[in-house]
């Protein structure tokens, strides 16, 4: 029921019932019957290529066997990451073994963290499948003990290795790394002390993996059309426009829909002022005009800001702790209808300040790999979008020529501890910072690959 511009809330609805996570057999056989024909949906005939499957192979081996207790830590750069994983774990990951002579204790799984809110966008098939994959919702602006708790038991019972992006949520870009939270080390570091406290020798382990597209004749096709989509909606005629600079037709659609932001924050437009900038004022006028709507203070962390406004108007929409809404008299009902409407709108102000934020990057230059300039393209759309009243289910990917699928050496946490126990803050600092070379570190490599072909 959360669409687009073109189809505003206009009611409320009962709250969303998630039963308790379970790795249920016939939901592994759905996905299995259906999994090929979904990805063949979002990536095309896309080939996938594997690096690093040897690090993922023996990380699986050993916490399914109990000697180790695995944190998968993916980027979540496109928003398709996690199904793409759970086909590679669940149907692919026991082939690669085979090649290194591994054989894992059990069929290889692997259980998901994620926010609440996909269970409310995603639908019914969402809230049906990814509970009995085992995946786990949690929530990013409330107190959720029940739900770290189910974490926590993941993580130290196993058997299965928790998948979790420490990015938060989608992050846009591939080659760029905006920003890690800290959660995914926090979460790991107390988990080993918890074992170690218990006298287990088991070993907390963070294995990174980051996912990659290549593209070829038909993405470029398709990069072409989409901007000149963008294009005809900015406004600009499509005669001899393809005759121009790439460079130049892409900034000139950002600078058009940067200044509607702006007219509509009743922002000044000044072109001497770096595009950067400008979208900083149009983030930060979104963001407090949605707080001044919900009538909150404009105090605080960024994103725990902008976390907290999208989970008050999905509890308008979607009432907590409400089941049925049989019993409301047709005022009542009335009046929620409303706030689920209003609450719909404020959410259209959130959404310009979560797909913003990470937009602030240069234009594509001519020599710019076509990976980049496509992942520009498509969240050029993004952006347009988002001005539009849209949201993240209405992103356009490019069908992909290639998906590379790259795991870096496991991040050994219980062997941290002790610095752990001596300096928490250091030792959390320290881990994130070697996560990110760890992708940094997948990122030469992926480019390094193309470069030898």
């Amino acid at each position: 029921m959360y669409r687009t511009y073109k189809t505003p809330i206009a009611k409320v609805f009962p709250d969303v019932s998630i039963p308790e996570p379970r790795v249920s057999k016939l939901a592994v056989f759905i996905v299995r019957i259906l999994g090929r024909f979904y990805l063949f949906m979002v990536y095309g005939f896309a080939r996938f290529v594997f690096r690093g499957d040897q690090a993922i192979c023996n990380a699986f081996r050993r916490a399914m066997a109990g000697e180790s207790r695995c944190i998968i830590a993916f980027r979540h750069s496109c928003g398709l990451e996690p199904q793409l994983l759970v086909w590679l774990f669940l149907f692919k990951l026991k082939k690669y073994a085979a090649k290194y002579g591994i054989r894992f204790a059990r069929n290889p799984h692997a259980v998901f963290v994620y926010g609440y809110e996909v269970a409310r966008w995603g639908g019914s098939i969402t809230r049906l499948i990814m509970p009995n994959l085992g995946a786990m919702p949690v929530h990013h602006s409330k107190i959720d003990r029940e739900s770290m708790n189910r974490i926590f038991k993941a993580i130290i019972g196993g058997p299965y290795p928790l998948a979790l992006a420490p990015e938060g949520q989608v992050s846009y870009t591939v080659e760029n790394i905006p920003r890690l939270e800290p959660g995914t080390i926090r979460i790991g570091f107390s988990s080993a002390q918890q074992l170690a406290d218990s006298n287990s020798a088991c070993p907390v382990e963070i294995l990174p993996i980051s996912v990659y597209f290549r593209y070829g004749a038909w993405g470029k096709m398709a990069m072409e059309a989409l901007l000149g989509k963008i294009e005809k909606l900015s406004g600009f005629s499509a005669r001899g426009r393809k005759k121009l600079p790439l460079t130049e037709r892409l900034q000139q659609c950002r600078d058009h829909i940067l200044a509607v932001n702006e007219e509509r924050y009743s922002l000044k437009s000044d072109a001497s002022v770096p595009f950067e900038e400008r979208l900083d004022r149009v983030i930060n006028a979104a963001l407090e005009t949605a707080e001044r709507m919900i009538g909150v203070k404009s105090e605080g962390e960024y994103f725990s800001r902008m976390y907290l406004i999208r989970q008050y108007c999905w509890d308008k929409i979607f009432l907590p702790g409400i089941n049925n809404l049989d019993g409301m008299s047709r005022i009542e009902r009335s009046v929620r209808d409303l706030q689920a409407g209003e609450a719909w709108y404020i959410a259209r102000h959130q959404e310009i300040v979560d797909f913003c934020w990470y937009f602030r990057v240069p234009l594509p230059a001519d020599e710019t790999a076509l990976h980049n300039k496509v992942e520009y393209v498509q969240n050029l759309w993004d952006f347009a979008n988002r001005t539009m009243g849209g949201a993240y289910a209405d992103r356009v990917n490019i069908f992909p020529r290639r998906v590379i699928i790259r795991a870096a050496p496991v991040i050994n946490l219980s062997e941290r501890l002790p610095s752990y126990r001596e300096d928490k803050k250091a030792a959390i600092a320290k881990a994130m910072a070697d996560l990110e070379k760890a992708y940094f570190d997948n990122i030469a490599e992926a480019n390094k690959s193309d470069a030898i072909g």
